[in-house]
């Protein structure tokens, strides 16, 4: 039996969102905060896998120079060559909003480059530069390293809770609803939340002084 997929508790989500976020006050250090929020946001609220990140171009993220509601990811940088769409939170929005305006401002741009590029601009960022950024992020955030797929994980096992295994499997690109599956289990949130609903129990019930 495979062990249940790790993944991010919510408090874990958000400190590592907040460091991503982080940056001094020079402009270079302002884009590539910027850029690494959009990045995180996009695996942890969009489920996108790595290969797929690193290829998206910014006709991916804009529509009309607006950010796209749904994400269409076509079968071109897909794994299973097949097409989806993913609708993307306000907060995602709102970070390809920022990263629009402060990333790529010249209203010249090429909108069918690659949204993240390398030291090459004519290059995209590499799964290993989106590894680097997450893994030096989250032992900043709360001390261990963190692989990306980790927020994927997360993502899927949030869905879970909340809509149909269907549905998670169109929004993760599975081909076999039994991928689909590994996420059926519970995770350290829904642990701790049986815990404190228990523990709250105990103290509302009479006998707790027994």
């Amino acid at each position: 039996m495979k062990s249940p997929p790790k993944t991010l508790t919510h408090v874990e989500s958000q400190l590592l969102i907040e460091q991503l976020n982080r940056h001094t006050s020079t402009p270079a250090s302002i884009k590539s905060a910027i850029r690494n929020k959009l990045i995180g946001l996009l695996l942890l609220d969009a489920g996108l896998r790595v290969g797929e990140l690193s290829k998206l171009k910014i006709t991916h993220l804009l529509y009309a120079r607006e950010p796209v509601v749904n994400l269409v990811l076509n079968k071109e940088i897909t794994k299973r060559k097949h097409e989806r769409t993913v609708p993307l939170t306000p907060r995602t929005q709102s970070a390809i909003a920022d990263f629009y305006k402060n990333v790529y401002v010249h209203s010249s741009i090429d909108l069918t480059q690659w949204a993240f590029v390398s030291s090459n601009p004519s290059k995209h960022i590499t799964p290993r530069q989106i590894e680097n950024i997450i893994g030096n992020a989250s032992f900043a955030a709360y001390g261990r390293k963190t692989n990306p797929h980790v927020l994927r994980h997360t993502f899927a096992t949030r869905l879970m809770k909340i809509t149909n295994i269907r549905v998670v499997q169109e929004l993760l690109g599975h081909k076999n609803l039994q991928t689909t599956q590994i996420y059926t289990h519970p995770d350290s949130d829904d642990l701790s939340q049986a815990i404190n609903g228990m523990t709250n129990a105990q103290k509302q019930s009479p006998q707790n002084s027994l």
